[in-house]
């Protein structure tokens, strides 16, 4: 086919959005925001001992590599020519841990997810080191609680538990970072020659991370004894980081990077302070942007770096409530209880019912993140009755999802003290319209969701397209596409919410307090 019969759409820019659950390659069109096409692959979890989550790296990277050809394929058999792909934006399943050697590429154990438990005796040991065992202790230099959720524990687990990965550091071929560096490194270059970094948001979910002077800690590090040499070097979310060096897009530099949370919130242009958004992917996660000024909450919220969008901008702060267990609740009634042939299938069962009957279900699989932090929280499904069915279920997970939403939505209003009065939404499961009407009717505010629910991967493609020496995607507030959306009103009254959400209370209640970390350590509970 002629190049000149090709259409012409101006500039594009495609984006990878490696996410817990899989990885895409969506390309936009850099003027209109307009999504062309898109490549999707499942990734597997792999779960080898109770509470441990792992995940191949180089899985993870091969679905990046097979997206982005196959995104091309789609782009050509539509006749667009893919030379008009000026730049590429990373967004990723932040905290998830790799460590890899720099002289074979290869990485040198599997990831260690954001979900994984194992870590849980390496904090009850860390906290031994801190005056009165306070979990808040770091609260005020990361923003975040002593947890198993952070990289630094999981990167303290594997140095004290993999033997290459202790003779690699000893030999300085080792190199961490989390699945943004591992990517970024590989596509630029890998062994020969690609460039080790990460961008602040996903810095700032390490725990090794100072979010005021926005640099790797010395305090920290030491702390949690983790070699420094082993860190990527920190940039901004917006600056070319280097170029692709393999595949249908040879020479395309990768310009944005973002947390996935991060990325959602740029791309539902939550630009002004106060304005949130809640993304529904395997975990929950609602952010508020808090502008240039860190706010730490007193209702368990994290304090998290929302973005740095070019090198010589400011950095702008967010408030997010993280909850861990969300679509991921889907797929275990998927695949473990097999009530569900496909996660779609959740949708029309619920609305078969309509009700969960008074059963409740808190999916504390990795125990309750926020506004909690209770890491002896396990699942448990209550007020089952011989009338409870298999709709039932299915009703109340996709309820505790929507219960978990107004536990940070209360957190947020208590931490900003101006309630939201909408909630902007994202995601894989806002498909799902029984969801979106229970979550407002839950929350008692409508919900308003974006007609093209791929916020995460656009976040990514403006912070690349945005990028200085790129500058093909403008993010002044007058540019920015108005966005059609579909709005959900509440439908039921406050007191029947109230009366619901009291009873989900005490059914997290009765899930707290079930492991004892010298059991969950082992893995196998004897």
């Amino acid at each position: 086919m002629a190049a000149s019969n090709r259409m012409m759409l101006g500039p594009l820019v495609g984006s990878i959005d490696q996410g817990t659950s899989s990885t895409r390659f969506l390309v936009f069109n850099a003027k209109t925001s307009e999504l062309l096409s898109h490549h999707q692959v499942e990734i597997v979890q792999k779960f080898p001992k109770e509470g441990w989550v792992e995940q191949d790296p180089k899985e993870i990277l091969n679905s990046v590599h097979e997206c982005v050809e196959k995104t091309c394929e789609k782009l050509q058999q539509l006749n667009i020519d893919i030379t008009n792909i000026k730049a590429i934006g990373v967004s990723n399943q932040r905290e998830t841990t790799v460590v890899w050697d720099k002289t074979t590429g290869e990485p040198l154990y599997n990831a260690i997810v954001w979900l994984d438990l194992r870590t849980q005796a390496t904090v009850d040991r860390l906290l031994k080191k801190i005056p009165g065992k306070n979990k808040s202790f770091f609260k005020f230099r990361t923003g975040l609680p002593l947890s198993t959720y952070f990289s630094a524990v999981k990167l303290r687990w594997l140095l004290d538990n993999v033997e290459e990965i202790k003779q690699a550091v000893g030999d300085g071929r080792a190199m961490f970072g989390t699945i943004d560096s591992w990517l970024i490194w590989s596509l630029t270059g890998g062994k020969n020659g690609g460039v080790h970094c990460t961008d602040v948001t996903n810095a700032s979910r390490t725990m090794l991370f100072n979010i005021h002077s926005l640099e790797w800690d010395p305090e920290l590090c030491q702390f949690f004894d983790i070699p420094m040499e082993i860190l990527p070097k920190v940039r901004s979310s917006s600056e070319i980081y280097g170029l692709m060096k393999s595949g249908a897009l040879t020479g395309v530099p990768i310009s944005g990077c973002l947390g996935d949370q991060s990325a959602a919130l740029v791309g539902q242009m939550c630009f002004q302070d106060g304005q949130a958004k809640n993304t529904y992917g395997t975990g929950c996660f609602l952010l508020c942007n808090t502008g240039q000024k860190s706010v730490f909450s007193e209702h368990g919220l994290l304090t998290t770096i929302a973005y740095k969008l070019g090198r010589d901008k400011p950095v702008c702060y967010a408030l997010e409530g993280s909850v861990a267990i969300a679509g991921a609740v889907v797929r275990w009634l998927r695949d473990n209880l097999g009530i569900l042939k496909t996660s779609q299938e959740v949708e029309k069962l619920a609305a078969e019912v309509g009700t969960s009957y008074g059963c409740y279900f808190v999916p504390a699989f990795s125990g309750l993140y926020a506004p909690y932090w209770e890491p002896s929280a396990r699942g448990i499904i209550c007020g089952l009755t011989q009338f409870t069915n298999k709709n039932h279920i299915a009703f109340a997970a996709l309820e505790a999802v929507c219960f978990q939403t107004r536990e940070l939505l209360d957190a947020i209003n208590k931490d900003c003290g101006v309630p939201l009065n909408q909630l902007q939404v994202d995601g894989g499961m806002t498909n799902n319209k029984v969801l979106m009407q229970l979550q407002s009717d839950i929350l008692c505010i409508p919900v308003v969701k974006p007609s093209m629910p791929e916020t995460t991967a656009l976040g990514a493609a403006m912070a690349a397209g945005a990028a200085e020496g790129v500058g093909i995607w403008s993010l002044n507030p007058g540019d920015l596409t108005a966005v059609t959306c579909e709005r959900f009103e509440p439908q039921i009254n406050p007191e029947e919410s109230e009366f619901r959400f009291a009873r989900w209370k005490k059914a997290v209640m009765k899930s707290m307090d079930w492991v004892t970390s010298d059991i969950s350590s082992n893995g196998n509970g004897n």
